[in-house]
């Protein structure tokens, strides 16, 4: 394995494990300065220092069996047939296969390629070099400034639903309510209302780091033959990956589902049998129909988390 190692951080050391999980002699080629610096318009640490960075890492990790080698070009003596293995990240995979292709023209056994999927930091970018040199997080991935999230309303209700779950794992959070289109009709019915939270995460997100969408919809069950109402969460992050959850359902009276079935949406409906103003925005109906011991926002709260799962043990959801 190689690298410049300028910052020995999380995802440097992934590689690391990987590479001695295999009980091999394992050959790490740190770059020189003078290639480091042909492909970047900067000074990187020096060679020495980064050098014994690694060392003391390795000491401290009882890693044993191995040996760094100065790292002169891309490819350094990988071409050579003494290797078996390479490990790689996602994106120095190229390379990898750049090296195979080579060795295939010296008639030499290609290297079996080990690719380590990216470490994620906090807000689900792959951590680097570049990004702990700027400020913006650790070398654990930790992110020094706040994390930016749209929210694919102005319901306040939504928004602080959002702004009180994240605040469960973020220190510094800025959360924004932003009016988008939901691409599916004001009313959704079953699959319309996931389709409704996706839109909305993905029209949402704009430069944030997160784009949240949250629709409430009537989910019909063909086993107790009633509509549910249930609202769905949809996260995007700059990367494009979605994330999907949902919250806890409860149906109807009949003549709420009547008027609805006749083109009111449920807000319109509960507004106008219960003689009630604006409730989506207030408690929601499921705070009138429980008496007020349940209200709308720890509704979505519950969405918002089952969303976020995949997010809290993201090395899990590879």
């Amino acid at each position: 394995m190689g690298g410049t190692f300028e910052y020995l951080h999380k995802g440097h050391r992934a590689l690391l494990k990987k590479a001695f999980s295999m009980g091999k002699k394992v050959v790490i080629g740190i770059t020189t300065d003078e290639f480091a610096r042909s492909s970047r318009n900067r000074e990187v640490k020096p060679y020495g220092e980064r050098k014994a960075r690694m060392e003391r890492y390795l000491s401290e990790m009882g890693y044993e069996n191995y040996e760094i080698h100065p790292l002169e070009d891309r490819y350094g003596d990988a071409t050579e047939e003494k290797y078996t293995d390479i490990v790689v990240s996602e994106e120095t995979v190229k390379s990898a296969e750049e090296i195979n292709r080579i060795r295939g023209e010296k008639g030499i056994k290609p290297l079996k390629i080990h690719v380590v999927p990216h470490v994620l930091a906090d807000d689900f970018l792959p951590i680097s070099s570049s990004r702990i040199r700027a400020g913006e997080i650790d070398e654990e991935g930790k992110l020094l400034r706040a994390l930016r999230v749209n929210v694919g309303s102005l319901n306040p209700n939504k928004v602080n639903a959002v702004k009180d779950v994240l605040s469960m794992f973020y220190e510094k959070l800025e959360v924004n309510g932003v009016k988008v289109d939901s691409g599916v009709p004001e009313q959704p019915f079953d699959e319309d209302t996931v389709k409704g939270a996706i839109n909305r995460s993905k029209n949402a997100i704009g430069d944030a780091d997160l784009g949240i969408g949250i629709e409430a919809g009537l989910i019909w069950n063909p086993v107790v033959e009633r509509y549910f109402d249930v609202q769905y969460c949809a996260i995007v992050d700059k990367r494009g990956v979605i994330t999907v959850g949902h919250g806890p359902g409860f149906y109807y009276p009949e003549h709420v589902i009547n008027l609805v079935k006749k083109g009111m949406s449920i807000g319109e409906a509960m507004d106008k049998l219960f003689n009630l103003n604006n409730i989506g925005y207030k408690q929601g109906a499921i705070g009138f129909l429980t008496e007020g011991k349940y209200d709308r926002k720890r509704l979505t709260e519950t969405a918002v988390l089952m969303a976020f799962v995949p997010r809290i043990r993201r090395e899990m959801y590879r």
